[in-house]
């Protein structure tokens, strides 16, 4: 299998500014769409997360698995979900990922290797250690990633899943997205380590930091974890400090961050620092980058005005595809 270069050239980084620049504007949009009350449901956006949320999961190749979070819509970009199928999934129509059932960012599609996304965290890193011991036991060169926040790292699952996946030298990544806030309750309150990553040595796994908010560090040190896994190293934590630049959920104003706060990571924005790379690097000007933005805005517009034309489910429909236990 040909996977992708730890140095990436010009195409695939500009694909990666494009992959950012859209996951902001949909979750722009579904910001403006939900406080005008145009969705069923909640909104959980990782604004701010874009570096981590997408230069993560870009490290995967096609074959591997993703185990992502309610609010890592942005990482499912890379492995094939579309704006369309963002959209739909939030209006609770017949033909998004979960045909109707859910109206929030709770879609995955295991055709392209992505779970379906939970809010119970980090109930995903169990399944990850699970996908990763059955491409083991199958001898096969596959990957598996999980995500969670640092507010995750205190639970008892998450110990347990990187402790099997340490003992038995499980093919698996684990990204902690540590945005500042679990909910409400800043990380100091919530934890003595300095950094998530230090836990590491506690299960003698490599625990690695990055710049959450630098998308090539955040690439380079993930795809390093990746091919380490595909080769038979075990796992790796990352642990990406960055920022939630938007409260909990949709109803949540943050009003318990500091405006200080807010203005510093401001000044870190992951697209404008990218951006800024990009240039120096005589890789992106300004006709480039406005087509992108064109390229963007027509992807976004046309995924709300095609989700809000599309029918929602019959009523017969609710007990299909479901099962009870």
């Amino acid at each position: 299998m040909q996977v992708k270069p730890l140095e990436l050239g010009a195409k695939e980084l500009l694909d990666v500014y494009y992959l950012m620049r859209l996951g902001r504007a949909i979750e722009d949009r579904l910001n403006l769409l939900y406080k005008g009350g145009r969705l069923p449901g909640a909104i959980y956006l990782g604004t701010g997360q874009e570096a981590i949320e997408i230069g993560a999961s870009y490290a995967l190749e096609p074959g591997d698995v993703l185990a992502p979070t309610h609010r890592d819509m942005m990482a499912q970009l890379p492995r094939g979900i579309t704006p369309r199928e963002v959209f739909l999934q939030h209006y609770a129509r017949a033909n998004s990922l979960t045909h109707g059932k859910g109206e929030d960012n709770y879609q995955g599609d295991l055709k392209r290797g992505t779970f379906a996304t939970v809010s119970m965290l980090p109930d995903f890193y169990p399944v990850a250690a699970g996908a990763a011991l059955a491409f083991k036991l199958r001898k096969e060169k596959r990957v598996a990633m999980a995500y969670c926040g640092e507010g995750a790292t205190s639970v008892g699952d998450w110990h347990e899943a990187i402790n099997v996946a340490s003992v038995m030298n499980l093919p698996v990544v684990f990204v902690v997205i540590n945005n500042g806030y679990a909910y409400s309750t800043p990380v100091y309150k919530e934890m003595k380590v300095a950094n998530v990553a230090d836990r590491a040595c506690a299960y003698a796994i490599p625990g690695v930091v990055v710049d959450g908010n630098d998308v090539v560090e955040c690439y380079q040190e993930t795809k390093k974890a990746v091919e380490r896994a595909r080769e038979g190293g075990g796992p790796t934590l990352i642990e990406a400090k960055t920022m939630r630049m938007r409260g909990h959920a949709g109803h949540d104003p943050a009003t318990y961050v500091a405006k200080e706060i807010i203005d510093l990571w401001t000044k870190r924005d992951p697209i404008v620092r990218f951006e800024n790379y990009l240039v120096s690097r005589n890789l992106l000007n300004d006709q480039q980058k406005q087509e992108i933005i064109n390229r963007v805005n027509e992807a976004v517009e046309d995924a709300v005005s095609f989700a809000e034309s599309s029918p929602y489910p019959e009523g017969k429909e609710a007990i299909e595809d479901v099962y009870a236990a």
